[in-house]
């Protein structure tokens, strides 16, 4: 017979306990007040009153040794939550490869910092590549699909020339997600891959990518498309979307919608529907675009701040669902025509000659 140690060392296990030491000694005194004392035995009010003293004295310190405790275990347990989150869903560097860049998340989940959104920001040799995107649900059940999603963009946006390779990568990485949790919830399968694995489960996203001149190449699969905030608030209009990634198969032909163009000073503005489907009391939605417009000329940082309250504010801190804000401004200097130098003139043409 093998036996197996366990992995919790003894002194770990001592502090967990080390809350209920003073409650179990209390306790014990309870106990031999009440059957070994003579004075608790003898009847009358005043020994009545006495013993339930001591035995309320007892319960509370049992109560409050266990929730101090308890408080301990969940403020280690939502340490470590934190940690796993940034690292799932980190913050985007405040400048990439010449661009301003700020994001935030509001879960409908309460005491979760992440949900079912996702976004990413990434300096490749083709050009900054963004990717927002929103699982279908919300909270913590989607976490799966957001790593599925977000693990395969940091690999293709480097790899891939094409921003229509890096969508291919993402609908495969969603698609092998997909199939391993249908095995997961239907082991009478026996391993094999099922033919319509989690059929209801798909997620919307944008893909872009910003060249060095501004240029945009844009890839939308059923997601909101973005604002150009410049001295006008402008939501781009990116043609006909592409379906969301599981639920129908890509085309053949992936060309990026690249009519676009974020000079220098504009910001783009990416979330998702979260933000523009929140609701006030008499269950009108926001209007973002009204959000945007007092919003000119802010920085990329108090840009995501400002919509983030807006949205709160405007559902009262109830949210139907995530809610996540990228905002990137193009903070690259345009380079003046320069004039000619001294000395160098351009030559004047000769003046024709009349015969």
């Amino acid at each position: 017979m093998i036996r197996t140690r366990s992995l919790v060392p003894a002194g770990s296990r001592l502090r967990r306990l080390a809350p209920l030491a003073l409650p179990t000694a209390w306790g014990a005194v309870a106990v031999a007040w009440k059957f070994g004392c003579p004075l608790a035995r003898q009847p009358g009010l005043p020994m009545r009153i006495a013993t339930s003293v001591v035995f309320l004295t007892v319960g509370t310190g049992l109560v409050l040794g266990v929730r101090r405790g308890l408080a301990r275990e969940l403020a280690r347990v939502r340490a470590v939550a934190d940690a796993a989150q940034q690292v799932l869903l980190r913050p985007p560097p405040a400048r990439l490869d010449g661009l301003a860049l700020a994001a935030g998340q509001l879960s409908a989940s309460r005491d979760a910092s992440v949900g079912g959104d996702l976004y990413e920001a990434v300096a490749t040799p083709y050009g900054v590549r963004i990717v927002v995107g929103d699982v279908r649900g919300h909270g913590l059940a989607a976490l799966g699909a957001v790593v599925a999603v977000l693990g395969s963009f940091r690999e293709a946006a480097h790899d891939e020339p094409e921003l229509g390779g890096v969508l291919r990568r993402l609908e495969r990485a969603l698609e092998r997600h997909l199939r391993e949790r249908a095995r997961d919830e239907h082991p009478a399968l026996g391993g094999t891959a099922p033919d319509h694995p989690v059929a209801e489960e798909f997620v919307t996203l944008l893909l872009v990518e910003v060249a060095a001149d501004g240029r945009l190449a844009v890839l939308n699969c059923g997601h909101p498309n973005p604002y150009r905030v410049g001295r006008r608030v402008e939501r781009l209009s990116l043609g006909d979307p592409l379906p969301p990634l599981g639920v129908l198969p890509l085309p053949a032909a992936l060309v990026p919608y690249a009519g676009s163009r974020l000079f220098p000073g504009e910001t783009l503005v990416l979330y998702t529907d979260g933000a523009e489907e929140a609701r006030d009391r008499r269950g009108r939605f926001l209007a973002l675009d009204a959000v945007l417009a007092g919003a000119v000329g802010e920085p990329p940082a108090e840009l995501v701040r400002r919509i983030q309250a807006a949205v709160l504010d405007h559902a009262r801190g109830r949210l139907a669902d995530d809610v996540a804000v990228l905002a990137v401004r193009n903070d690259r200097v345009r380079v003046p025509a320069q004039p000619a130098e001294p000395g160098l003139r351009r030559p004047r043409p000769a003046p024709s000659s009349h015969w």
